[in-house]
């Protein structure tokens, strides 16, 4: 009997230790619960029950008529596909009898964030927001402002997260130098169209991957999760928002629209 309960709370911590990766690094709610009820059941489970919040998980394992139940909290929200992908990649070949559960374990420890070179990043960023403004319709000088903007926008965010500061603090001050920057060729009327240059260089600022979340466990029955995935995107934009306010009243420029 102590071996059985031993065997379930063993498989309960993997099944909740791969359901807390997989809402830390941005997986929609209904994935997070598909991977992890197959994972319980590849490694002999009955049945797996897990219940999301955004700060936690709660899971529930049954094997035997034996119910255990355990709850992380859930330390961070980021986003990163690689490790996503990873925990996807072990759950398959559990199912495919190549993992037991000691391996499993171990698969889970060796999974890490990856990410792209600094400056690499920057680059793309850059160029990205610059392609956006002259697809938009800008010149050549435009395009070229909003590079400089977004891609030093880029820098500041990276450097200002690194630092462990508030998500909104970094939103904000990130829009207020990018807007800084590309505001200067509205204040100075450069280029074709300038206005062109600020909408575009506050692109990286958008939260595009926690909306399509949001909208995506609303619709798919995860209402809480939805909300509160909305929400944190609604305050990182506001945030935005605020940045961008604060470059343009310092500018004393006042009418900006596109």
């Amino acid at each position: 009997m102590q071996t059985i309960d031993k065997h379930q709370r063993d498989i309960t911590k993997i099944c909740v230790r791969t359901a807390l990766l997989l809402l830390q690094y941005g997986t929609e709610s209904a994935l997070i619960v598909q991977l992890t009820k197959r994972l319980g059941i590849a490694l002999g489970m009955e049945k797996v029950e897990c219940a999301i919040t955004p700060n936690s998980i709660i899971l529930t394992t049954i094997i035997d008529g034996k119910c255990m139940t355990t709850v992380r909290n859930n330390p961070g929200m980021m986003i990163n596909m690689h490790v996503v992908t990873e925990v996807q990649h072990v759950v398959i070949l559990t199912e495919q009898h190549l993992y037991n559960w000691e391996m499993v374990r171990d698969q889970l420890d060796k999974i890490h964030p990856e990410h792209y070179n600094r400056y690499l990043v920057i680059l793309m960023v850059g160029l990205s927001c610059a392609a956006f403004a002259h697809l938009a319709g800008g010149d050549w000088t435009i395009s070229l402002v909003t590079f400089f903007a977004s891609a030093i926008g880029m820098f500041v965010r990276q450097t200002i997260a690194s630092r462990h500061f508030n998500h909104i603090i970094v939103f904000s001050i990130t829009a207020f130098i990018t807007s800084l920057i590309a505001g200067i060729a509205l204040k100075f009327n450069l280029g074709n169209d300038p206005q062109i240059a600020m909408a575009s260089s506050v692109l990286l600022l958008v939260p595009g991957f926690p909306l399509v979340n949001s909208f995506s466990d609303i619709l798919k029955g995860y209402v809480s999760m939805g909300i509160g995935r909305w929400c944190v995107a609604t305050i990182l934009t506001f945030g935005a928002c605020m940045g961008i306010v604060m470059a343009l009243s310092l500018l004393n420029v006042s009418n900006w629209g596109v």
